[in-house]
């Protein structure tokens, strides 16, 4: 088991669950033991929840499984069956599950810039928890879901806070460009400033001369976000949140096809033999779309880790199945938003219940007149038989 986050771990269980009794060793290079991501964002963040809360184990579980914390994997021979390791180590196994998530885009230029932080992992999150206790101005680049929800939490927390976004509609990736625009209303709801449609072209700061760089790296402190429109907007804390790559640099060479993470079928079977691949870093085949998608959403890395490792305790003799539509939330300004489907195959979008200026409602997606995705906003209940009916309909 290659990662030790929550794909990984679902991936353990799932063998322990179908029968595997066999040498288990799951290899992650945070010294974390698995725990949970979305509260990042908002509960731990705020502080209203500690580490131990944050832990997807629970105290009487035993996988029976050898943990290999704090390592990172540089390469697999899928030839000679084995993974290595940056200490110099091989771990050799029969098969591999590939579950090395993705990685924080960063901003270039911020390297070594005080107060510019990403949001990924729970060091990430402790860092920019301590700086937003001092208060003072964020600015969040990218409108994206985790941007909402640092901008949502900061705000609640009493920063004065900003949000960019480079394209015209916050969201409208996911939620297309009428509900995108409805949901990212609810940044001027709650006095955060929304900036759309300008690209950021760098940061600013109270750079030290190179004589003066301080032993850590740190070359100075940020001070401002320069606009490619020539404003320039004020900032004490900066955070990049503008997506997400998938760590798989490890596997070149290794004769697994790449294509924006490890190309996977619609069972997570790689081009390699005895390698699956789960989570973040996975680009399964969805035939709903006739199309690979890289799903990133704390479901998808649970729900899909079954059918992967079915396909790997029985290569070859399992029909894959088809993955249920992607689901995920979010929670932001006292909102919840929840979506099921893809939003992109829609040629058309209806409120079906509730009022877009309550921030209160239920959308569904249509293409050719079947539905093909929804959306909630403080709708739980009628958005559940939603979810139902568009997972039914795609089985």
């Amino acid at each position: 088991m290659v990662g030790a986050s929550l794909a990984g771990l679902s991936a353990a269980r799932s063998l322990r669950r179908q029968g595997y009794d066999g040498r288990l060793v799951v290899l992650g290079d945070e010294l974390h033991r698995p725990y949970d991501r979305p509260p990042l964002s908002k509960e731990f963040l705020a502080g209203t929840i500690g580490e131990e809360e944050l832990a997807l184990e629970s105290d009487d579980e035993d996988l029976q499984a050898e943990w290999l914390l704090g390592v990172r994997a540089t390469g697999l021979d899928s030839a000679d069956r084995a993974v290595r390791l940056a200490d110099g180590r091989e771990i050799r196994a029969d098969g591999f599950v590939i579950a090395t998530g993705a990685a924080a885009r960063t901003l270039p230029g911020s390297e070594g810039l005080a107060g510019v932080h990403v949001l990924r992992t729970v060091d990430d999150a402790r860092a920019l928890r301590d700086e937003l206790a001092g208060g003072g101005r964020l600015v969040v680049i990218g409108g994206g879901f985790i941007g909402g929800e640092v901008a949502s939490t900061a705000c609640a927390l009493g920063l004065d806070v900003t949000v960019i976004e480079a394209a015209p509609t916050p969201l409208a990736g996911p939620l297309g460009e009428t509900m995108g625009g409805i949901v990212s209303a609810l940044h001027a709801d709650h006095g955060v400033r929304l900036l759309c449609g300008v690209g950021v072209k760098g940061l600013s700061g109270d750079e030290r001369s190179d004589t003066r760089v301080s032993p850590d790296g740190v070359r100075g402190r940020v001070d401002a976000v320069l606009l490619e429109d020539g404003r320039s907007i004020p900032a004490d804390i900066v955070v990049v949140g503008v997506g997400a790559r998938p760590c798989v640099d490890w596997l070149e060479g290794s004769g697994v096809a790449l294509d924006n993470g490890v190309t996977c079928g619609a069972d997570g079977r790689t081009s390699r033999a005895g390698v699956v691949a789960v989570g973040d870093c996975a680009n399964w085949y969805d035939p709903r779309v006739g199309a690979h998608r890289r799903v990133e959403h704390w479901t998808g890395a649970r729900e899909r880790a079954d059918a992967a490792v079915r396909t790997l305790l029985s290569w070859g003799a399992a029909e894959p199945g088809v993955p249920r539509p992607p689901y995920f939330w979010s929670d932001q300004y006292g909102v919840k938003i929840q979506f099921v489907g893809h939003a992109a195959g829609a040629d058309s979008v209806t409120i079906e219940e509730g009022a877009a200026d309550d921030r209160n409602v239920l959308a569904v997606y249509r293409r050719a007149g079947h539905p093909v995705a929804a959306l909630g906003m403080n709708q739980p209940r009628l958005f559940t038989r939603w979810r139902k009916q568009l997972a039914l309909a795609a089985s």
